[in-house]
């Protein structure tokens, strides 16, 4: 994971350095036109995609045996408005899904146990991040993010987010899932005129599982939070 991150920095920092000193015919950022009521390069809209590293943290993490990441994708829109040629304000609407690895025994009240290895949760994600220019073509950036949970799937198998009953009244499922997500993402992007190259860390502060069915013998997995590595490519127009 670190050697991933230093070769993602140093793609980031290269290609800032292209895009500020590159040859002639190289579009720069400042190519975007000027906005009629607005001079600023950053504001604009667009689309953009990539890759997601996604695993969890927390507490009870250690208790799901053979952890490891899930590979997937996330992609979206984007809206973009500077306020000068350094801070800007970027608002994203994103499809992206997560999820993570590790082994999981739960006991409903029916004394039944079922192990769950693998866990897809896809989610309908709306950042807010503020985004300051340190050049002219790299920026960072930050800001709050809420997700919608919008589909599970257990071991390639569709399951419901909240926990059901059966006809006797007794829970099919040994938990929920939460709905509802919220964390904060920061990082790093890159622009050679429109094209832009990025990478964020993302981490959920709610509790992936809730209402965990609790018997003598279960063991607590519901303290776990999403932990989102994303490094993606966008294409932007200016308004």
């Amino acid at each position: 994971m670190k050697k991933l991150l230093l070769i993602l920095s140093c793609c980031v920092a290269a290609t800032g350095a292209f895009a500020q000193d590159g040859p002639i015919g190289v579009p720069k950022s400042t190519d975007y036109a000027p906005d009629a009521g607005n001079d600023s390069r950053n504001t604009g809209f667009g689309v953009k995609g990539g890759f997601n590293l996604a695993d969890v943290y927390g507490d009870n993490a250690d208790n799901y045996k053979d952890q490891g990441n899930v590979k997937t994708f996330h992609a979206g829109v984007y809206g973009q408005y500077g306020f000068n040629s350094r801070i800007s304000m970027q608002t994203e609407l994103l499809y992206s899904r997560q999820g993570f690895k590790g082994g999981s025994t739960y006991s409903p009240t029916t004394g039944t146990s079922t192990t769950v290895n693998e866990r897809r949760l896809d989610y309908l994600q709306l950042p807010v991040l503020v985004v300051f220019n340190v050049l002219d073509n790299v920026s960072l950036h930050a800001g709050p993010q809420v997700s919608l949970l919008t589909k599970v799937q257990e071991d390639g198998k569709d399951r419901k987010i909240a926990n059901e009953n059966n006809n006797a009244g007794t829970p099919i499922y040994g938990y929920s899932y939460s709905s509802l997500d919220y964390g904060l993402s920061a990082g790093a992007e890159a622009r050679v005129g429109p094209a832009r190259v990025g990478a964020r860390y993302t981490a959920g502060f709610a509790d992936i599982i809730k209402e965990q069915v609790k018997t003598s013998t279960s063991t607590a997995l519901n303290d776990i939070r999403n932990n989102v590595f994303q490094v993606y490519v966008g294409i932007g127009f200016a308004r």
